[in-house]
């Protein structure tokens, strides 16, 4: 799962990154409201983690104008402030959730999840299934037919990207975007290795899952039962 985090405390930011990421967390972080706005409206995040008190343009604001316009990107307001008007202008700008400074890491973590069954991603025990497959996303753990692998974390943020987007094709530059971020030389190669370490995970636990692969349009989950597991590219 992908968090856009936009804090202006940096020490703060650097902290909750760094527990966030523990937990495979994919976080970028932002330090003032217009260029978290910015990130916010490219469509890449899961999950955004607002700040109230932000330079150049408050949280508040940010948060209107994504809901303008019409970016439904669940949304968890941090403030230091406590007051009841505040958690109200919140929630009634758009925010699915609130959490009032300071905060326990568990408690964020347990909002993020929360955020994320509402989503529909997860079902029972915090695993996103698919087909004869289940991925739990925080220990990295791939379940199918009584077996299981312990996947890498960017093995398992593409499996979890590809569940999320199961009816439509990810394409190369979205997947480098999504995982790696903006600022990073990952070229296509590197996904193509990705999958193919993937595919031979799946194909180990006898799953009936493919990973499809249409030139020009991407990577898509195929769930046929009975079937092989195979590369295909049209």
């Amino acid at each position: 799962m992908k968090i856009l985090y936009v804090e202006d405390q940096k020490f703060m930011a650097k902290a909750v990154a760094q527990v966030l990421k523990k937990n495979n967390y994919s976080v970028d972080i932002y330090h003032d409201g217009e260029t978290g706005l910015d990130m916010a409206l490219t469509g890449l995040y899961d999950i955004i983690i607002l700040d109230i008190m932000l330079p150049k343009k408050d949280g508040i604001s940010v948060l209107q104008e994504m809901r303008q316009k019409g970016m439904e990107t669940p949304v968890i307001l941090l403030t230091a402030k406590g007051e009841l008007e505040d958690k109200v202008k919140g929630l009634d700008s758009g925010a699915d959730d609130y959490l009032p400074k300071p905060f326990q890491a568990e408690e964020l973590l347990a909002r993020l999840r929360a955020l994320g069954r509402r989503k529909g991603q997860f079902l029972h025990d915090n695993l996103l299934c698919f087909g004869d497959i289940e991925l739990n996303p925080n220990t990295l753990d791939l379940y199918c037919k009584g077996g299981s692998f312990r996947l890498t974390l960017k093995e398992s943020q593409l499996l979890e990207l590809l569940i999320a987007n199961k009816n439509a094709y990810i394409s190369s530059d979205l997947i480098i975007e999504k995982i790696w971020g903006y600022e990073t030389e990952t070229e296509d190669s590197h996904v193509r290795v990705h999958m193919a370490f993937l595919r031979k995970k799946l194909t180990l636990l006898s799953s009936d899952i493919k990973i499809q692969t249409v030139r020009g349009a991407g990577y898509k989950l195929v769930y046929e039962k009975g079937g092989n597991n195979h590369v295909e590219e049209t």
